[in-house]
């Protein structure tokens, strides 16, 4: 007769049970969770309509996980360029007097050429350089050298080598490709480029000395170009800038003008609204990114200024002290955007405040 069998203790009996039921548990059924709508796999699927999104790192990179790539039309993606700005030519001289000579010029900024207008002061220098950027123009109107000339000759005939950019798009420069959708991205690189060439250029320019000054829609372009590429210059100076928030510019000069429905559809089908993906508009704008500016920037601002509110301009110098620059806000009682009666003021304070940083 067969002697029985061992008894087994409850324990193990209780293991492999657990261990049975885990096992049918494994495999995918039709309650299983779905991906969270801010992972990785939710957000790299979008549908026909969606706003575009960042393209999504290499999955053999290794920080795919811990660092997201920016969206293409952003300050960051900016911040990633190489920048190969050279190739500066001079052409026509325009302007000779006792204290400058001014030519038209282009010069390369990414696959582009890009015009503009130089100013050289009278001497063997070397010079502090600028880069100037002007207000918005209508590209169809607008031609080289315009919207700066009395601070391109004012700043000249003080001894800075001044170089104002046209942009892509305008006057001799080549097209604008993204046709207005890039957001600015390009006007910045083409300003961050113009630096590039001036260091390049076998001309009377001291290399450390140099600073980027813009106006209106140009004090925007300065304020992206000192938070995409910290320490490329020394200082920034603005008059009558647009807001540092994208949305503020985006709202008053292209979803409210009839004039310009069709860019403003096509952004908001590309984009969405900001209210509905923030993170695209927070990525355009300056203001997102005050805590990486390294240069101190000075801002002039007319009290009466009926396009870019003083607001904006109080906003953002706020905003800026609170991220640690070293920020100055003049503001000029009665001054229209377009400074007239007080002009000559703004420009003394500008020249006091590169005579104080440029060295």
């Amino acid at each position: 007769m067969r002697s029985p069998a061992p008894a087994v203790p409850a324990a193990t009996l209780v293991a492999v049970l657990v261990a049975v039921l885990l096992a049918g548990c494994s495999g995918p059924t039709d309650d299983a969770p779905r991906p969270d709508a801010s992972s990785p796999e939710a957000s790299a699927t979008t549908t026909p309509d969606a706003p575009a999104a960042a393209e999504p790192s290499s999955p053999s990179s290794p920080s795919a996980s811990a660092t997201p790539v920016p969206h293409r039309v952003s300050l960051p993606a900016l911040a990633q360029k190489d920048f190969n700005g050279g190739r500066l030519r001079l052409g026509a001289e325009v302007l000779r007097t006792a204290t400058q000579r001014q030519y038209e010029v282009t010069y390369r900024s990414g696959d582009l050429t890009v015009s503009g207008r130089l100013a050289v002061p009278a001497g063997d220098g070397p010079f502090p350089a600028l880069v100037l950027a002007h207000g918005y123009i209508d590209p169809a109107v607008y031609v080289n050298g315009q919207g700066m000339t009395r601070e391109r000759a004012w700043l000249a005939d003080r001894g800075y080598v001044v170089l104002h950019v046209d942009y892509r798009g305008h006057a001799a420069s080549d097209p604008d490709r993204s046709d207005g959708m890039d957001m600015r991205m390009g006007y910045t690189e083409d300003v961050i480029n113009a630096v590039h060439a001036l260091r390049r250029w076998r001309g009377p320019v001291d290399d450390e000395r140099m600073a980027v000054v813009g106006r209106s829609m140009g004090g925007g372009v300065v304020y992206n170009a000192l938070v995409a590429q910290p320490g490329l210059v020394r200082a920034g100076v603005v008059f009558a800038p647009v807001s540092s928030d994208a949305v503020d510019n985006f709202d008053r000069w292209i979803r409210n003008d009839p004039g310009r429905d069709s860019l403003s559809s096509r952004i908001l089908r590309r984009y969405d609204e900001p209210r509905r993906n923030p993170d695209f508009w927070a990525g355009i704008s300056a203001r997102t990114y005050f805590g990486d500016i390294t240069e101190p920037v000075l801002i002039h601002h007319g009290t009466l200024d009926d396009s870019c509110p003083l607001r904006w301009s109080r906003q953002t110098a706020r905003l800026m002290r609170a991220a640690g620059v070293d920020v100055t806000l003049r503001t000029y009682p009665g001054e229209g955007h377009a400074f007239g009666p007080q002009f000559e003021l703004s420009m003394q304070r500008t020249e006091r405040f590169l005579a104080r940083h440029l060295g």
